[in-house]
């Protein structure tokens, strides 16, 4: 049944998923979003076009779908809010068309509005959109970034507020306790890791939370898929290798690597001009056929199933001492056994900076880990045991706090919508 009351929402625009939740009257409920097998209030950040008279494009799990029943006709893309801040992404091209960020993004909104029962139709009076503390990418570009949000959410035609994601977290873990406390919340996304210190007041006070201070770093659960990939993939696809330059033999340029472990960019190797620059190099390589099988993945639209088998592995890591990595597609097949500890060991240099992204939100907030009650961990990152073992062993464990880590930024979001004072919540 669609609801036809007005409403605020909160729109947690994820790297990795999406969630849209509503508010009214001091609750927050998430909405459910049409899935293929049901409702899901979790929608993948994806986007998957065809040609059908004309180009067609599906987004969430619909996308998934899609894709699964025509990779090779299809163009897979995810991740994209990863490039919301780069001066060098100019537009994706797709069939021979070009689309902007914001283009990509409206085509997605679009979609996830007509899964949502009308969530998105307009009869809200107010609209909360998270934004990461510090975009993704090499020298984000945040002024860039927020003009390409404003172009992607004009089309909501209402009034849209923009707050830092952990902010919505803490929100959303304010409505479940009733004592006062000093929380540190940390957000593991796809694309960034962000941090909050906030004060929480007593149930029944006037200003229930109040900002203290904040830091991010653009490196995440994809960072990570990165790492994976440089280690068990890129080295049977010819990183590292050489190629022959006239009389020089030289090394194989790190870009085309960099670009093809990079799920956001993936996906847009898929043109005449890089393909054409790939066939060239495979002709000079030593060994061409290395530069072959990644020509064909990247032909054959392998990216899913790519990511589908790293995110796989890097889960089973979680919960286990070791895991077996496997992939098979574009004439490559990879069985792989990987262990928590070398996993753990390639991105170490990443949990260095994570720690010191901790540290300035500490310091910003003139509050010693000491002074800390509660450490939030959100995100669907947090639940990787490296993670966690970090803020167990800086805070102690009695004090680390979990739940609703795909949903509670937009939970939040949504009841500091309902806020008299959201000017001061805004980011």
């Amino acid at each position: 049944m669609t609801d036809t009351s007005p409403t605020v929402l909160g729109i947690d625009f994820g790297t990795t998923n999406s969630v849209i939740a509503r508010a009214e009257a001091g609750r927050s409920q998430l909405v459910p979003l049409q899935a293929p097998d049901g409702e899901d209030p979790v929608f993948r950040s994806a986007l998957c076009f065809w040609e059908d008279d004309g180009i067609a494009v599906e987004a969430g799990p619909w996308a998934i779908a899609e894709y699964l029943d025509f990779p090779g006709g299809s163009r897979f893309i995810q991740s994209f809010k990863s490039v919301a801040a780069s001066g060098v992404f100019e537009h994706a091209t797709v069939f021979d068309k070009r689309y902007r960020f914001e283009e990509l993004g409206r085509a997605f909104l679009d979609r996830m509005a007509a899964r949502s029962g009308g969530a998105l139709d307009g009869r809200a009076t107010r609209i909360v959109v998270g934004r990461p503390v510090e975009y993704a990418g090499h020298r984000p570009d945040e002024a860039l970034a927020r003009q390409r949000y404003d172009a992607m959410f004009a089309r909501l035609g209402v009034e849209i507020h923009y707050v830092y994601e952990p902010l919505g977290a803490a929100f959303s873990y304010a409505s479940r306790i009733t004592e006062p406390a000093t929380v540190l919340v940390a957000d593991f996304g796809g694309g960034t890791s962000d941090f909050s210190v906030v004060r929480i007041a007593e149930a029944g006070a006037a200003r229930r939370c109040e900002p203290l201070g904040h830091a991010g770093v653009g490196i995440a659960g994809d960072r990570f898929d990165q790492r994976l990939t440089d280690h068990l993939v890129l080295p049977l696809l010819g990183a590292g290798g050489r190629y022959r330059s006239f009389d020089k033999v030289l090394e194989i340029p790190r870009g085309y690597f960099a670009d093809f472990s990079d799920w956001s960019r993936l996906a847009l190797m898929r043109n005449r001009k890089t393909l054409a620059e790939l066939e060239k190099l495979r002709r000079a390589a030593l060994d061409p056929e290395a530069i072959g099988r990644m020509i064909a993945i990247i032909e054959e639209e392998q990216g899913y199933r790519l990511y589908d088998a790293v995110g796989r592995v890097k889960r089973d890591l979680s919960a286990a001492d070791q895991a077996r990595f496997h992939f098979e597609g574009g004439g490559l097949s990879i069985e792989a056994e990987v262990t928590r500890a070398e996993f753990e060991a390639w991105i170490a240099p990443d949990l260095t900076r994570i720690a010191q992204a901790v540290d300035r939100a500490l310091t910003m907030a003139a509050t010693g880990p000491e002074r800390i009650n509660r450490v939030f961990l959100t995100g669907g990152t947090s639940m990787m045991p490296a993670i966690r073992r970090m803020f167990e062993m800086r805070f102690g464990p009695d004090k680390i706090a979990t739940g609703g880590e795909l949903t509670s930024i937009a939970h939040g979001l949504a009841l500091i919508g309902e806020q008299p004072d959201i000017a001061a919540w805004a980011a």
